[in-house]
């Protein structure tokens, strides 16, 4: 089958098309003919060092995958040959959704939305459950409080503050004054230009916070908590500030998760969230999408199309 490994860890220019054996699925394993996969910051990272995952003996990037069920394990009683799925397999294990077909346990998949193309249903398994296990599992958002999303016309953001909206918040956007119109247009209530307003200056008594950017915001976002809020950081475990009394600070890393695919699935049904897709290239060019990812422009989600 045809894939898109790392040669050698580093730039872009290291994502090489292959040909590498064709996965068979094992015990409560499918096997899936990938149409679309989804493109992530952490795909970027790991193929620059390595790090962060535990790779096989081909690396293979990317998570996000949207396609058909080609064949089944033994075991398997969820899907049969046929059903279209979608999902984020094995993270932070290889996964290897840049390629023609991926091997996934069953249960870190779901049902396809079936309103949603292959490559609109790629855009969304990571940076969803990122988002749904952030507001959800973690904070617990609750409907009339407020919730502050960072860069929320990025990938995790846009999608963040739907579910905020679904989940009955009150919900406040930080973004470029460029991007103002397509974050209210996904529900936001206020949208602060962090380019020209510090965002405490702006606003206060925040229950929730989901920080995407870590460092420097990290920490100020702590001064708009009221009392009993929570700051949920996405980066790394280094940029969970020091929080005082009677606030929480924590970090969530995403991991794969059947009820939550089902959940957000059920979202997109009720017609209270869609991925917003900035741009599609074909597998051949993955390089190409993790240029124009790393220049941290991009509007919502980059898919690759495979099939």
């Amino acid at each position: 089958m045809r894939a898109v490994v790392v040669e050698q860890w580093g730039g872009p220019e290291k994502l090489v098309e292959r040909e590498v054996e064709r996965p068979v699925p094992g015990l409560n394993e499918v096997l899936v003919r990938v149409h679309a996969a989804g493109v992530n910051p952490v795909d970027w990272k790991t193929r620059a060092s390595g790090a962060l995952i535990t790779w096989g003996e081909t690396p293979v990037v990317g998570w996000d995958v949207s396609g058909t069920v080609e064949a089944v394990g033994p075991g398997v009683g969820v899907f049969r040959p046929g059903d279209e799925v979608y999902g984020m397999p094995l993270f932070p294990r290889q996964a290897g959704a840049y390629a023609e077909y991926v091997v996934a346990p069953a249960r870190h998949l779901a049902p396809k939305p079936a309103s949603l193309t292959h490559v609109e249903a790629a855009a969304l398994p990571l940076a969803a459950l990122t988002a749904w296990q952030a507001l959800v599992d973690s904070a617990g958002v609750r409907p009339g409080e407020r919730v502050l999303v960072h860069a929320a016309a990025g990938g995790v953001g846009h999608l963040a503050v739907q579910i905020a909206k679904a989940r009955g918040a009150y919900v406040i956007g930080t973004a470029s004054a460029a991007k103002h119109e397509l974050v209210r247009g996904l529900g936001a209530d206020e949208v602060i230009d962090y380019r020209t307003v510090r965002f405490e200056d702006a606003i206060d008594e925040v229950d929730v916070v989901l920080d995407g950017l870590g460092g420097e915001t990290a920490r100020r976002s702590l001064q708009v908590l009221r009392d009993g809020g929570r700051l949920i950081t996405l980066p790394g475990p280094d940029d969970v500030p020091v929080a005082q009394d009677g606030v929480r600070a924590a970090w969530v890393l995403v991991e794969p998760d059947h009820l939550g695919l089902r959940e957000i699935a059920a979202l997109v049904e009720r017609g209270e969230l869609r991925p917003v897709v900035d741009t599609v290239l074909p597998l051949a060019e993955a390089s190409k999408a993790h240029t124009i990812g790393e220049q941290g422009r991009t509007t919502g989600k980059i898919v690759l199309t495979v099939t």
